[in-house]
């Protein structure tokens, strides 16, 4: 990676607990690269120019990413940190594809109790961005929750802090011969 490169975490969160893990991941990025972590009702519609790595983010609703309706069914449960009127899923459909330069990393949020249900915010966001021409440098990664509201189980910041340091590395190997199986190249388009 460039000593100027850039990169943007761009978030859904309900409860804060997605929030705090995307904070935590921008501050593993910035050790390295320039970060800036957005809400998805801010983020950009157009990806910024130069833009290096993209980290795709929110909590995991009914299997996949959530909907408007899970979304107004999770704000009955405690205090909502954003507004539930877009999520990820209605950002990624917005969003115009990039000119191939950016790739991607995905993580989500979850419950600690149905850590091994299938299913995944993560992965269902790298597929979607993936038919959009963006590669995959890193396997969507899962935090975790006590419960739905919160909050983040024990250590999880300090894995968020120390997965967001380790994507630069994975980044910067984008171009060299690897066997690791972590780091896919792009598809071009």
């Amino acid at each position: 990676m460039s000593e100027n490169a850039q990169a943007l975490v761009v978030y859904e969160s309900m409860f804060g607990n997605t929030e705090q893990v995307a904070e935590a991941i921008g501050e593993g990025l910035r050790s390295k690269v320039e970060a800036e972590v957005v809400r998805v009702d801010r983020a950009p519609d157009v990806l910024p120019d130069g833009l290096d790595l993209l980290v795709v983010g929110g909590p995991t609703h009914a299997f996949s990413m959530s909907r408007p309706s899970t979304r107004d069914s999770a704000s009955t449960q405690g205090t909502v940190v954003m507004p539930s009127r877009v999520g990820i899923r209605e950002w990624l459909d917005r969003l115009r594809p990039d000119d191939g330069t950016a790739i991607l990393a995905t993580f989500d949020t979850r419950v600690t109790k149905v850590r091994k249900l299938p299913g995944s915010a993560a992965k269902a966001a790298a597929k979607v961005l993936r038919r959009r021409g963006v590669g995959v440098v890193a396997e969507s990664v899962s935090f975790y929750v006590e419960d739905s509201a919160g909050p983040l189980s024990e250590g999880e910041l300090d894995r968020a802090r120390a997965w967001g340091a380790s994507l630069v590395a994975r980044v910067e190997l984008r171009g060299t011969e690897t066997t690791d199986p972590v780091v896919q190249p792009r598809r071009s388009r």
